[in-house]
């Protein structure tokens, strides 16, 4: 863990600026990082001390109490390096909104001040074997004044670089001993508390060093104050689904841009021009140029609808929660969800389109902007951001306030 020092709480220009510059650092060994699978702990010290993991922590605790919109286009800036390491602090800004929505005074104090102190938090949430992934079978039992957890989760992304796991858990306490509601709860606890086991599995063919292996949790011993409730933030409208769903987009435009640089960058030093176009460079080839045209257009207009999607996740976040607000965000995320994600897949894909048979080399890795790509797309299917649009169009119906996070 490495401490953040005073001088690195960042206003929302230093924080675009110093992502740059780690961007800048990341992206040149981002492939060789894929192609080995080699996890970027170095990477992961770096961001977190610059200062950056801490942007949200609220003013009143003293962070920088950043907006949505400033995250959304940090991690987009990362995702243009590297998708992987853009998306390893997706559940630390998440887990701290929701401490920010539905913790109570002492929890804030208490982890906001560690995440100042350089603490970084990872995500224990999906489980495999329900019928959705909706359901919770990991249980939050009580044992005299305290709680035991037990469960396995899966794709816990960044849990091998963290300090603290977030963990989702069902309360188990059919007698009411606990005096707790029904329902869902994040227990927060230290990676290394005893019976905690976390396992470098993920083997997905794309964002292959996120950290997101398997955890398992056997009679692990949580205090009542390390556990929260999710309901005061998932079911309120407060944008908590909304920020969280904004910063996936944020990773798929962000992949689409550096697929875009990419593809440009190679079209101009190593592509030879098709025979019939008449041109003695790749660059002046008209159909390569329409074809840069039509990727340059997908890429912008993702990145304008995740601007725009940012500003309206700050107004329902910054007044007092409303639904309406809390729908709007919802939707405005869900339209940029659904063009960052046809960006990232369509220029990934047409990065070996407009670069031709050589691009297609192995030792390039190329391919790594489309399968991480694929693979993060894959988070939360876009055929419901249409669905979640139409019914507000056409019924009036608000979209769901929790998403899929």
């Amino acid at each position: 863990m490495t401490a953040v020092a005073a001088d690195r709480i960042l206003s929302v220009a230093q924080a675009f600026s110093v992502a740059e510059r780690l961007a800048a650092d990341f992206a040149s060994g981002a492939a060789a990082r894929d192609r080995d699978r080699t996890l970027p702990h170095a990477e992961i010290d770096r961001l977190a001390a610059s200062g950056l993991l801490a942007i949200t922590v609220p003013t009143f605790y003293g962070g920088a109490g950043s907006a949505p919109s400033v995250v959304a286009e940090v991690v987009r800036i990362l995702a243009t390096a590297d998708p992987n390491i853009a998306q390893i602090p997706h559940s630390h800004f998440v887990y701290l909104n929701l401490l920010r929505l539905a913790g109570s005074a002492e929890q804030r104090e208490r982890y906001f001040s560690r995440v100042l102190d350089g603490a970084r938090i990872a995500n224990a949430q999906s489980e495999r074997g329900g019928a959705t992934i909706a359901e919770i079978s990991t249980t939050l039992r009580p044992v005299g004044d305290r709680f035991r957890v037990d469960g396995v989760k899966y794709y816990c992304t960044g849990s091998l670089f963290a300090d603290l796991l977030a963990v989702l858990t069902r309360l188990d306490d059919p007698e009411g001993h606990s005096g707790l509601e029904p329902g869902e709860y994040i227990a927060y606890l230290p990676a290394s508390t005893p019976g905690v086991r976390i396992v470098d599995d993920w083997n997905g063919i794309g964002q292959r060093t996120t950290g997101s292996g398997t955890v398992s949790f056997e009679g692990v011993v949580v205090d009542r104050g390390q556990v929260v409730p999710r309901a005061g933030a998932v079911h309120a409208p407060k944008g908590y689904g909304a920020f969280a769903q904004l910063l996936h987009a944020a990773v798929d435009a962000g992949i689409a841009r550096g697929a875009l640089t990419a593809a440009t960058e190679f079209v101009r030093t190593r592509s030879r021009p098709w025979f019939e176009a008449g041109v003695a460079d790749a660059v002046d080839d008209p159909l390569l140029i329409q074809r840069f045209g039509e990727l340059s257009v997908a890429v912008t207009a993702a990145e304008a609808t995740l601007s725009a999607a940012g500003r309206s996740v700050d107004a329902a976040t910054r007044t007092q929660p409303g639904a309406d607000r809390a729908a709007q965000a919802s939707l405005a995320v869900a339209t940029a969800k659904v063009l960052a994600d046809r960006a990232a897949n369509d220029v990934s894909a047409a990065l070996f389109e407009v670069g031709g048979t050589r691009s297609a080399a192995a030792d390039l890795n190329l391919h790594h902007f489309w399968r991480n790509a694929r693979t993060h797309t894959l988070h939360d299917p876009v055929r419901w951001k249409y669905q979640h649009i139409g019914r507000a169009l056409l019924h009036d119906t608000a979209p769901p306030l929790h998403g899929v996070l």
